[in-house]
């Protein structure tokens, strides 16, 4: 038994939300008030994560990302880590993090073979950093971006292109891929919860992106990526890393797409687009088996829509939940 969508899309990456609460109130993601945060009975256990992860991982979903709000907002998330590194039905273990509050267990991180950390950090200036975040931790962060890069941990920096604002830093970021193993990845603005790029008049997307590097340099080269990959990647000769760009606005990466998502209060998402198909949260606490979930993600998956925008409109509503609750 495997995952398989009727595109013949073999599923086998899960993108899980451990909370949906954040630490800071990032100006593209969460109103500056924050957001509704729900109920901690309604997020999804440890035990109930583990779970379903579990069940994934024998029909085949062999990477997890774990991702938030913050997942090291969560009390006990490193144990909650160690439980999964006990799956050995799994290859790959990533997070995606601010960075705020990681640098005490990198570490712990190195020890428990998690594969990549994904850093989101927009802005390398501390006002503008505080600008974005609206919380003043640029020291912090950017001191556990030179610790992770010293790690033996993949490291991928996350620069989300704010039209007007950080577009100027866009060469200082590819900058850092000189001397560094890393790859900075710069992501379209979506349009969730605030000022995403529909209202803007400077449209920073990928082709806008990509052409504004090749002007600064004589060469680009082309990076191979596995099919599944979310950006298309690139690097500066004889640079150490890499940088490529997410187009998540204009959706241009969907044909291959092999993930599905599970937000903090376990609602099943075939693409980040969509409204949520049904909630595997509480299909477990009415005393679900295993094998029915099985047959419940087989079903579901085998719905999943053929790309993002198609989900959109299925979903028939405008999208303005915070990244927060869905899982960034």
């Amino acid at each position: 038994m495997e995952l398989r969508d009727k595109f013949g899309r073999k599923i086998s990456y899960l993108r899980l939300a451990v909370t949906d609460r954040c630490n800071l109130r990032c100006q593209y993601c969460m109103p500056a008030h924050g957001i509704d945060i729900v109920d901690r009975k309604e997020l999804l256990s440890y035990k109930e994560m583990y779970r379903i992860t579990r069940v994934l991982s024998e029909l085949g979903v062999n990477k997890v990302r774990l991702t938030g709000g913050e997942p090291f907002v969560r009390k006990d998330f490193v144990s909650f880590l160690e439980s999964l590194s006990f799956n050995d039905k799994l290859d790959e273990i990533n997070i995606t993090t601010n960075g705020a509050l990681i640098s005490n267990y990198i570490d712990k991180l190195e020890a428990l073979n998690i594969n990549a950390i994904n850093l989101s950090i927009d802005s390398l200036h501390k006002e503008k950093f505080a600008t974005i975040t609206r919380r003043d931790v640029f020291e912090n962060v950017f001191d556990t971006f030179e610790k992770l890069e010293k790690s033996n941990l993949k490291l991928k920096l996350n620069v989300v292109v704010q039209s007007g604002f950080n577009t100027d830093e866009i060469i200082d970021f590819v900058e850092l891929s000189k001397d560094k193993d890393i790859a900075v990845r710069f992501i379209e603005e979506m349009p969730f919860n605030g000022k995403g790029q529909r209202d803007m008049e400077e449209l920073w997307d990928f082709n806008k992106i990509i052409n504004h590097i090749k002007n600064q340099y004589s060469t680009v080269e082309s990076v191979v990526s596995k099919k599944s990959s979310t950006s298309k990647n690139y690097r500066i000769p004889s640079y150490k890393g890499t940088f490529g760009i997410i187009p998540a606005f204009t959706r241009t990466i969907c044909n291959d797409c092999n993930r599905i998502r599970i937000t903090a209060t376990g609602m099943f998402k075939n693409c980040l687009f969509d409204g949520g198909v049904f909630n595997v949260r509480d299909f477990i606490r009415n005393g679900a088996s295993d094998d029915e979930l099985k047959e419940l993600f087989i079903k579901t998956v085998h719905h999943k829509p053929e790309n993002g925008f198609i989900a959109e409109a299925n979903r028939g509503n405008d999208v303005s939940e915070s990244m927060s609750t869905i899982g960034g």
